[in-house]
């Protein structure tokens, strides 16, 4: 009971702070949308505008768009760098307000610490809950206006197969940009710093994305141990290979599956333990 009063609370304080959510969730489907729609209207005006004289091996087909297919794809990039930069916004807003304003002292004594940050985590879920489906959303209707400029036909394929990599890779999306979003909780209980909290997680994701390529060199190859554990992109890439299949799930290594599912737990529950140990010890009584 303690526990859902303080999700409710952080949730109620996150909507509140409507900039923040702009920027957090809003932002990045409207923006991709505008460009989705803007870049199909250009080709479709310059090849108006080129008509017969376009080869025809570059003229686009005026057939049939499956907003099945388009929502399947739409899915396997819903954890893409841009998601992941603006809800750390609202993540690192989320974990790191109450040492800004210095507001703990006042709402410790009606709650235990561990579920004032778990009520922190509770509220970001729901967040990327809300931006992962904003998302969606985006792409669905970017995918029926490049159908209406594009003068094709609309089908909806979707069989329990797709279905399923559907719900697959919503799930393995969700673990993973939450997943990212705890090193912020990490950052913001350790140095009590809002600014920590939205560069550190952003410095160790790119420092993990160049030091994967680098690995490749150590001869470390996508499903072993060290790169599993070692860098979590790389477990979630190995994991929606696996979801879709194709080359690179074809030459993944046995057991590639549980070392990416292992790295992703590790990078998961790590942080958020550690900030938690962390804050059960931290000194708050000047805050």
């Amino acid at each position: 009971m303690m526990l859902a009063d303080a999700i409710r609370a952080e949730t109620w304080r996150l909507l509140q702070n409507r900039t923040v959510l702009l920027w957090s969730i809003v932002f990045v489907p409207i923006a991709g949308l505008a460009a989705s729609i803007a870049g199909n209207l250009f080709i479709d005006d310059k090849m108006s505008a080129l008509g017969e004289r376009l080869p025809s091996q570059l003229r686009l087909e005026r057939g049939t768009l499956d907003l099945g297919q388009a929502l399947l794809e739409a899915a396997g990039t819903l954890a893409n760098p841009a998601v992941l930069a603006f809800l750390l916004i609202g993540a690192a807003t989320v974990f790191a307000t109450d040492y800004r304003w210095e507001t703990w002292r006042l709402i410790t004594a009606r709650n235990s610490r561990p579920n004032l940050i778990m009520g922190k985590a509770g509220a970001m879920k729901l967040m990327v809950l809300a931006g992962l489906a904003l998302m969606l959303g985006s792409a669905f209707i970017a995918a029926l206006a490049k159908g209406l400029i594009f003068d094709n036909r609309f089908v909806f394929h979707f069989s329990a197969e797709a279905a399923r990599s559907f719900g697959l890779l919503l799930l393995l999306a969700y673990v993973r940009v939450v997943q990212f979003l705890l090193l912020a909780l990490l950052a913001a209980t350790v140095t009590r710093s809002l600014v920590a909290a939205l560069f550190i997680p952003l410095v160790v994701g790119v420092a993990q994305a160049f030091l994967a390529k680098a690995s490749l060199f150590a001869g470390w190859r996508m499903g072993d141990w060290p790169t599993m554990l070692l860098f979590p992109g790389e477990a979630y890439e190995a994991l929606k290979a696996l979801i879709q299949g194709g080359m690179t799930a074809a030459v993944l290594p046995s057991g590639a599956a549980w070392r990416a599912v292992a790295g992703l737990a590790l990078w998961s529950f790590a942080p958020f333990f550690l900030a938690l140990w962390w804050f059960q010890r931290q000194d708050l009584s000047k805050e």
